[in-house]
């Protein structure tokens, strides 16, 4: 856990308790995640409320790692008297940081004295806007669209002019390094709020861009449906294979997108990431191990991957799936019934399907978060046996203490369609 010799502050996505313990367990330096409704993943995950902040904050500094609030919807004045009530909690609560797009939010929260970070949302593109929030904000996430020349460009300014945010530091700057991209530019987009009243500037997007379409001749009314492209949907941004470069850039803080994704995404996306910035920071990062971490990332949830626009790209790519294109899937398995701490075994009560040796499986839960293994043996009435069905109360070997609320689950390779 915690920082290493590396520049990076590696900032992973927390959209529930799972997910939030399955960061911390995967090298996170600092998780974001929302409250209530007034945060850009309001309608796509399972948000915490204002009474989780204390418990938290706490978990996060119990494990030596930030916690920042997204509160980066635009706001209308009905939304102001809860945007107050959220600040002050967070206040009190001790969040490091709020990640803000609406100036109302960053004028509150200097006025009660909570440190702020500038979201993508907020659209910064050059030194000058830079300046200017850095009466607010000790950190900002760059616009996605910026190129890494763009992006060395601000921070070697920064240093120059010698900016610095409300804390005397010098302004940090933040990309996403990982996860879904928007057709929109940094998320401005009104598409679902055209055609379903769901603003995605207010975390009610319905993801339209996701979806397949057919054009229609308006003169003879022939239709033609969109061959191999979802051309509004976005592949997947990854940079784990030009990591050196961002660092070269001056960047300091990595962003991983997936608040409405699972426990195994964020463990998955989070452990590649850590161990590709410690191997910058030890001279070890090497094609060989890129590959390695790609294929990692392929198993849990992905559009196909690009390298956004750092690179110079001036046209996206468009993924080709409707929905992902991870090379593994999950099946739920059962439920956790006991943990028999000095013999570090496991039990399990099989609920569906048939578990195996040798299959691999993973467990989460909200202390647990999450944790994975090849299945060794497996004991039923403390008789080995090959395999366990239904109904079966099994158990294997297991490090890590496991809850009985936890979910087990069986991964398992997912067939090309």
């Amino acid at each position: 856990m915690g920082k290493t010799s590396s520049q990076f502050e590696i900032l992973a996505p927390a959209g529930s308790w799972e997910a939030l313990m399955a960061a911390i367990k995967a090298g996170a330096d600092a998780v974001y995640f929302g409250v209530e409704q007034l945060n850009m993943r309001a309608r796509s995950t399972n948000n915490f409320g204002i009474k989780d902040l204390k418990k938290i904050t706490e978990i996060c500094s119990g494990h030596g790692i930030k916690s920042y609030l997204t509160l980066n919807t635009i706001l209308y004045d009905h939304d102001l008297a809860l945007m107050r009530n959220i600040v002050d909690e967070a206040k009190c609560s001790g969040v490091d940081a709020i990640i803000a797009s609406d100036q109302a939010v960053m004028n509150y929260a200097r006025k009660q004295q909570v440190p702020v970070h500038i979201s993508t949302q907020s659209n910064i593109t050059n030194i000058e806007s830079v300046e200017f929030y850095s009466a607010f904000a000790d950190a900002m996430v760059l616009s996605r669209e910026l190129t890494l020349q763009q992006v060395e460009a601000i921070t070697r300014e920064i240093r120059r002019r010698t900016i610095t945010g409300p804390s005397g530091e010098p302004v940090r700057i933040e990309i996403f390094a990982h996860g879904a991209l928007c057709m929109a530019v940094s998320g401005k987009c009104y598409l679902s709020l055209h055609t379903h009243n769901a603003s995605a500037n207010r975390g009610a997007c319905i993801q339209n861009c996701r979806r397949s379409y057919l054009v229609t001749d308006k003169e003879e009314g022939y239709e033609l449906e969109i061959d191999n492209e979802y051309i509004m949907s976005a592949k997947d941004l990854c940079t784990i294979d030009f990591l050196d470069k961002i660092a070269n850039a001056g960047v300091s803080i990595l962003k991983i997108e997936g608040r409405g994704r699972s426990a195994d995404y964020v463990f998955t996306v989070t452990t590649c990431y850590r161990e590709a910035v410690v191997a910058i920071a030890d001279g070890t990062y090497s094609p060989e191990k890129i590959i390695r971490w790609k294929q990692s990332l392929q198993t849990v949830f992905n559009r196909g991957f690009w390298d956004g626009y750092y690179l110079g790209r001036r046209i996206g790519e468009w993924s080709n799936v409707d929905g992902s294109a991870a090379t593994t899937r999950k099946i739920y398995l059962g439920r956790g019934h006991k943990y028999y701490g000095k013999s570090g075994v496991a039990e399990f009560l099989i609920e569906a399907h048939t578990l195996k040796v040798g299959d691999e499986v993973m467990i989460t839960g909200i202390t647990t978060g999450y944790v994975e293994t090849v299945i060794q043996e497996i004991r039923v009435d403390d008789i080995p046996v090959e395999s366990a069905s239904r109904g079966s109360l099994v158990s294997f070997k297991l490090p890590d203490k496991i809850r009985p609320s936890d979910k087990l689950y069986k991964k398992v390779a997912n067939q090309p369609s």
